[in-house]
């Protein structure tokens, strides 16, 4: 645990959270750790001292669920699969893929800006948070958004607060914007035998016919961690090329069709599609992926799409396991169990940060052990921080009593 927890407080009600933030502002100023399921608890930087952790479980009511329209408002503490269970029952869901759901919350994967393999088709928090109640570090509680799709009054509070790692405030309400669940899904996997051949089958899928949501490219280091049913095994120096599609069961065949006869000329190695339970297997899988085991050492790397594959060789160079969201530039990799020291931490990350950020992106480490832990070793170039975010944090928690110290605020 991050720096000690002093004692607990779970908020029954919004109110009640409000009342007891606004106290500790009044006098105290104690340190808050609002948690969810915990499961990303070790994201960010250690707290700078011992913290009284806020649960917000106990806010996990369905405020407003109007099917039809395609929103629902519910607390932040709601587990993220008895959201999933509730939209299900109505055809609909909220297309964010956020591992360990059992115990992840809505509230939680909101704070850390979590997504996955379905970024590319589907987009991130960002584009289904239409609303949000919270209550910042003076215990003054707030609104931003509303219940509607089209509602746009205001500052965009919601935008704010995603990604926001508890430091600005305590969500304790969400409207989200839902979709229909597919009626299917399918995948189209080729062996890459270098990884200039998955750059220029990445290159092509530009121009394909098709319209995948999700783009995925694992190392052979990955490729072992994961259970994905029927996968080709992998050479040490291949890597493999995994594209999904959603949809109706025709539009779907006729996507894999589509794609395997792009491939057939393109691609040097073995082409394979899967449909329904089987991708949705893998998908099962790869959404896991970023939490699962217990590496020493995890880490985010973003770039430009076309810097994927430098990225992804890189890291197989120092024996992690990677997988890359490739539509989106984003690869995520568990550096090896021999790592144990800082100062081989650092020698792996440091030379991936750089080629990350020669290439106009960023490597943020996810998880490590605390002590490893700076400004600069988990988020890099601390000039990239703009002033204005020191001052959002000011207004909203002038006491710096909500994970302090998480953020470089």
């Amino acid at each position: 645990m991050q720096a000690g927890v002093s004692e607990e407080f779970t908020p029954s009600s919004a109110a009640e959270l409000a009342r007891f933030l606004a106290d500790n502002a009044a006098g105290p100023h104690r340190a808050m750790l609002p948690v969810g399921g915990r499961t990303a608890i070790r994201y960010g930087l250690p707290l700078t001292g011992p913290a009284t952790l806020i649960p917000t479980t106990s806010l996990d009511a369905v405020a407003d669920y109007p099917a039809r329209d395609m929103t629902i408002t519910v607390g932040a503490g709601i587990r993220v699969a008895e959201l999933e269970q509730l939209l299900a029952a109505e055809g609909q869901r909220l297309p964010i893929d956020i591992p360990d759901a059992t115990r992840a919350t809505l509230g939680g994967a909101i704070a850390t800006n979590t997504s996955g393999l379905g970024r590319f088709g589907h987009g991130t928090f960002r584009d289904y948070v239409i609303g949000v109640s919270a209550v910042d570090g003076q215990g003054r509680a707030f609104s931003g958004g509303g219940r509607v799709v089209k509602n746009v009054a205001g500052y965009d509070l919601c935008k704010l607060l995603v990604g926001s790692l508890g430091t600005l405030a305590v969500v304790t309400e969400v409207t989200l914007k839902l979709r229909p669940r597919p009626e299917t899904r399918a995948a189209v996997w080729t062996e890459c035998p270098t990884l200039e051949t998955a750059d220029a089958l990445l290159t092509g899928l530009n121009t394909s016919a098709t319209r995948p949501v999700a783009i995925e490219l694992l190392n052979a280091a990955a490729l072992r961690s994961l259970r994905a049913c029927g996968l080709p095994s992998l050479a040490e120096s291949a890597c493999l090329l995994g594209v999904f599609y959603e949809g109706g069961e025709r539009e779907t065949r006729w996507q894999t069709d589509t794609l395997l006869a792009e491939f057939r000329d393109a691609a040097p190695g073995a082409c394979v599609a899967f449909a329904s339970d089987d991708a949705n297997k893998q998908w099962a899988e790869l959404k896991e992926f970023p939490t699962a085991g217990d590496d020493p050492v995890t880490i985010s790397v973003s770039v430009p799409p076309s810097q994927v594959a430098g990225i992804l060789q890189a890291a197989g160079e120092r024996g992690a396991a990677a997988q890359a969201h490739a539509g989106n530039g984003v690869v995520i990799a568990h550096l090896p169990d021999d790592i144990t020291t800082v100062e081989q931490a650092r020698a792996a990350i440091q030379p991936l940060r750089k080629i990350a950020e020669a290439a106009g992106g960023s490597l943020v480490v996810w998880n490590c052990d605390d002590a490893w832990k700076t400004p600069g070793s988990v988020f890099g170039d601390e000039r990239h921080w703009s002033p204005w975010m020191s001052r959002v944090k000011a207004a909203l928690d002038p006491h710096q009593t909500l994970s302090p110290g998480r953020l470089p605020l």
